[in-house]
Parts: C-alpha cells; structure tokens; sequence
C-alpha cells in the first residue's frame, strides 16, 4: 500500500520540532518514553539477555530496575559516567534475579555511547571499571548457572567496546569541527584586521598627505597674499574634518561585535551608507587634491549603474591613493582620473604627467606672489604598502591593477574591476 503523501512533509516537520527542544528536554522525554515502552511485553524481545537463566515473577523490585536502566538517560549528556554506573548497576541485578527481560534494557547502549561522546575526565579509568566490573558480572552468572560460556561473554564484551567507540568517534569528529570552526575564526580576524589596516592607511596617508601640502602652501602664500592663506587654512580644517569622519566609522568597525551588517566585510561589503567612502565621492576626493594645489582633471564615461559596495569602495581607494602619490612625490603637475563604467567592468585610471629628467624647480622667494614650487614626478614612488593593499584589495574583487611609471615622465596607476563580483582567487 502507497505511503499517503503528507506522511513524509508531516516526519520532517514532526523531527523540525523534537529538534528545535535543548538537548536535556530530549533526552528527558527519550528516558520516559524508554521506560514506558520497558513495560511493553512485545518489545522484551529486543532487551539485553545475558545471563539466561530460569526467569522469576516480576515484582516491585523488577519495576524499580526497569525504570533504573531508562531514566538516568535524561542526564547521560551532562553525567555520562554516573549515568552508566546507574544503567549498569540496574542491568547487572536485573540479568543476576533473573527477572523477565525489558526493552529497558537498551539503555546500556545508549549510556555506553554517552560516556564515549560525552565523557572528558578520567575515561581511561572508567573503561577499566566498567571491564572489571563486567567481568565480575560474567562469573556471577557462570556461578549462578548460566549456560553462556566464556566465548559468549566475550563476544558480547566486543559488542560493548564498539558502542564506546562509536561514541568516541564523534567526540572526535565534534572536536574537530569545533577546531575548524576556531581556526575559521581566527583567518576571519586576521583578514579583518588586515581590512582595517589597509583602510587607516588609506585614510590616514592620504588626508595627512593633502593637510601638509595644504599647510605648505599656506605658509609660503601668507606673507604675499593672506587671502588665499585663509582658503589653504579652511582647506585643512575640511580635510581634519573628512578624516575625523572616516576615522570614527573604522573604530565604530572595531567596536563591532558579531556580525558585520554595521560595518564592511573582509572586502568592505555592505558598508553603512554616508560613512565608509563610495564610488559617487570620487569628485569630493578630486576636489580635495585641487584644493590642496593639485590640477586634477576628471572624467567619466559610460553610463552608471549600481556596483556592490565592494567594488565602489575599491574603486574609491584607488583614486585616492594614486592622488595622495601625486600629491606627495608630484606636487604641482597635472593629473587626470578617469572612470569607465563597462558592461562586465569598471576601469580606474590616474595618469600624473611629468618630466623624463628627474628633478626639482626652484623655489620662488617668500613675497613674490609665485606659485608654490613644483616637484617632478619620481619614475616610482618610495615603497610602502599603499600600492600593495591596493592590490590586494583589488585582487580579492577578481580584479587586476596595474602601475609603474610612462615612458614620456609621470606616473600611472590603472584597475580593472569586475562590475559584479563573481568571487575570491584563491
């Protein structure tokens, strides 16, 4: 006869359920369910019999051992050992009066793969216990009159030690995962710490970079024109302000605890809107460099659309960065930064123009009105881990970048990112 064809949503429901209790509600409720199925003459024939021999009326007594060898089952997690003495003991005097056998009875079972799955302290000592006392056991009923020979005893001992290792086996397999699941831990950590020390040098670098230029210019424009000092100066307390801004979201990152909904991911997902840097304030990062005496022209081509986080917030560090190199090693020269939004891709390029020859212009004496002077483009900036991170930033968006100086003098610094992530290289 067909199965009816609710039986198995309704089973899997019904186990959703008894899963969905703690651990010690189960195993109360497996106990008691135990102990009355023990009461239940047709299943006797699935009970423990060890001893065979001539069976005697059942009485109060037999009913207490019944319910010794099920209801310890309600704390075989949390007293595995105690548990299996109580188990054992009941079985023991049970097989030894000859008493009718019980379904209970399977409760050593349950209770043997307790104490190898549950068991931490002093599991070596338990083992040679519960054999002695196994042993001792096996000879009461050999003297008692029990027609099991030796062999049969120990084939029923071997039966036992499988149980306990079955049960130490998925302490082991719980250990490991445990372990796993630390160790993945620790990497998520690690990568999150590396996130956040890439993001601090990013911020830092770049708004401390323009603040000194800014402060620079500033200084050598005062005694000829105090005007445009004061726009150097209200420069500066912009960018203070801008980094005092994205410095505030990284330690509310750090701050974080569990998940990250509040905050960016390893690869700066999901970061808060207005906070962590995107892709639409790429002009304000544009503008900062012009601000702070840099010719900065800016394209964008293509039609936008929207980006994951992660890829804007790429896209914004590369700007940022190749601007804050500009403002550094090619103070004064003209730089451009275009923005290609593809189909598949989004191409980032910031090109800093300079001289083949390398070198510094004179400097314009303090009162003349000039210009602040104007350094040439070094063929590579100093190392740091500025273009590095940029790289690897890139690198786990499935991207590449690219920099190096141009042939002609200057610099140039290019990213390619796919416009939808598609996941990490390895």
């Amino acid at each position: 006869m067909p199965a009816h064809p609710d039986t198995v949503p309704r089973l899997r429901a019904w186990l959703g359920r008894w899963r969905a209790h703690r651990p010690a509600v189960r195993d109360g409720l497996a106990a008691v369910l135990l102990a009355g199925l023990g009461f239940v003459p047709t299943l006797a024939t699935i009970g423990v019999e060890i001893g065979d021999l001539p069976e005697r009326p059942a009485d109060a007594l037999a009913v207490t051992l019944v319910l010794a060898q099920a209801l310890p089952l309600a704390f075989r997690r949390r007293w595995p050992g105690a548990c299996l003495a109580v188990v054992g003991t009941a079985l023991a005097l049970d097989q030894a009066l000859a008493y009718p056998p019980t379904f209970a009875s399977v409760g050593l079972y349950v209770a043997l793969y307790a104490v190898g799955a549950y068991q931490a302290r002093f599991r070596r000592g338990l083992a040679v216990v519960a054999t002695a006392a196994y042993a001792t056991l096996a000879a009461a009923l050999t003297v008692l009159g029990s027609p099991n020979g030796p062999a049969d005893f120990l084939a029923f001992y071997l039966v036992l030690v499988v149980i306990w290792v079955a049960g130490t086996a998925m302490r082991r397999r719980r250990a490991d995962e445990a372990e796993r699941r630390r160790l993945a831990a620790v990497v998520a950590t690690s990568d999150e710490r590396a996130r956040i020390a890439r993001e601090l040098h990013d911020v830092v670098t770049h708004h401390v970079t323009a603040m000194v230029v800014q402060a620079d210019a500033a200084q050598y424009l005062l005694p000829a024109t105090p005007g445009r000092a004061g726009e150097g100066l209200a420069a500066i307390s912009d960018t203070g302000r801008r980094a005092l801004t994205e410095l505030r979201y990284l330690l509310g990152v750090l701050e974080a605890t569990g998940e990250t909904a509040t905050g960016a991911t390893a690869t700066g997902e999901a970061a808060p809107a207005g906070r962590a840097p995107a892709l639409g304030r790429v002009g304000d990062v544009v503008e900062q460099a012009r601000r702070s005496g840099q010719p900065v022209e800016w394209a964008e081509d293509g039609d936008l659309r929207p980006l994951p986080d992660a890829v804007e917030l790429a896209a914004y560090r590369v700007v940022q960065e190749a601007l804050t190199n500009a403002l550094k090693h090619a103070a004064g020269l003209p730089t451009v930064v275009r923005l290609r939004h593809g189909r598949e891709r989004l191409e980032v390029e910031v090109t800093t123009q300079g001289r083949a020859s390398p070198g510094a212009a004179a400097t314009a004496p303090p009162g003349t009105g000039a210009p602040p002077p104007v350094t040439t483009a070094p063929a590579s900036p100093p190392g740091g881990r500025g273009l590095a991170g940029l790289a690897e930033r890139v690198r786990v968006l499935d991207g590449d970048l690219e920099s190096g100086p141009l042939p002609g003098g200057g610099f140039r610094v290019r990213a390619s990112i796919p416009a939808v992530r598609t996941g990490s290289r390895s």
